[in-house]
């Protein structure tokens, strides 16, 4: 029984560690790379330009999602929780709107894909040739 347990105990720390690491990705059309204090920006509203000068649309992961925590958690170093205060107080002042959600990899690949000027975040095992990783937190 002590074994087993022991074996549970290890699994729990290791089963984080399986998870890939969260990357920013971009359109094909858009730079080659951004800065992590630039994708911080452009997720909390004090910008909305890509390096380039292109107008940037950023998109989220729905809330909950754990690659969502992972990339606040790295890049504006808030959780779901403080993200929602912030954004309620932005639409209150009339400040901005939050970036649109998306349910999935996919939808985010997808979304990033057609829309020119955006970005957003997957794991990075969910990458393919649709879109570009500008930047690895």
């Amino acid at each position: 029984m002590k074994k087993l347990s022991l074996i549970f105990a290890a699994s729990l720390l290791v089963s984080p560690l399986a998870m890939a690491d969260v990357v920013v990705i971009g359109h094909s059309a858009g730079p080659d790379s951004i800065t992590e204090n630039q994708v911080r920006d452009l997720y909390l509203n004090r910008s909305n330009q890509l390096p380039d000068g292109q107008k940037a649309t950023p998109f989220e992961m729905t809330g909950g999602d754990p690659v969502r925590a992972q990339f606040h958690d790295k890049v504006t170093g808030r959780n779901d929780a403080q993200l929602k205060a912030f954004w309620s107080k932005q639409v209150f002042t009339g400040r901005g709107q939050p970036p649109a959600e998306v349910g999935s990899a996919a939808a985010m690949k997808a979304q990033v894909s057609s829309t020119p000027g955006s970005i957003g975040y997957i794991d990075e095992a969910d990458v393919d040739s649709s879109v570009k990783v500008i930047l690895t937190p």
